[in-house]
């Protein structure tokens, strides 16, 4: 084999695989890169029985309105702090947010279904935004359940701490 002959195949057996590896790999972090935490503009937040979701936060005005225990509506204004954002979009980015289909469900039932629990959990940036619907009977992918079952969670308990801060 002549010295071209052979740098032609290096190159087809190594370089060529490896670029073709690195654009795979990297397409969906670099396909993610407009959820930058400094192009954050807001977080919505809303959950209920079906179609109506009757409880919702939304950052960008601070409205939180839920039905408390005894169904009257409830109507604060909270206002995230810089922190706070700083830490829901690290945990957006740890559970992989932004990977998650806009749906989390059983099937076509689930979205019929007006007794069944859902959240709705939409991050906006400046360039992009990203919604979920999440519901909590999802019995599918149990890693995929997880993140946004974690994610609803740190949202719920950042607001009920922001919520006890405000009383007190």
């Amino acid at each position: 084999m002549t010295s071209r002959g052979k740098k032609i195949f290096l190159a087809l057996t190594v370089i060529v695989p490896f670029l073709i590896y690195s654009i795979v790999y990297y397409a969906p972090i670099i396909r993610n890169a407009p959820f930058q935490e400094k192009d954050f503009v807001s977080l919505e937040y809303k959950w209920g029985m079906g179609d109506q979701l009757e409880n919702s936060y939304d950052s960008a005005t601070g409205e939180f309105k839920y039905l408390n225990k005894n169904d009257s509506l409830v109507n604060r204004n909270i206002k995230l702090t810089t922190s706070d954002i700083k830490y829901l979009d690290s945990v957006a980015d740890v559970q992989g947010f932004w990977n998650l289909p806009s749906v989390v469900a059983n099937g076509e039932d689930d979205l019929k279904d007006p007794k069944k629990l859902r959240y709705l959990i939409k991050f906006n940036y400046k360039k992009k935004s990203k919604e979920v619907t999440y519901f909590p009977s999802f019995s599918g992918n149990q890693k995929m359940k997880g993140a946004v079952s974690k994610m609803q969670k740190e949202i719920e308990l950042t607001l009920i701490d922001k919520e006890a801060n405000l009383t007190k």
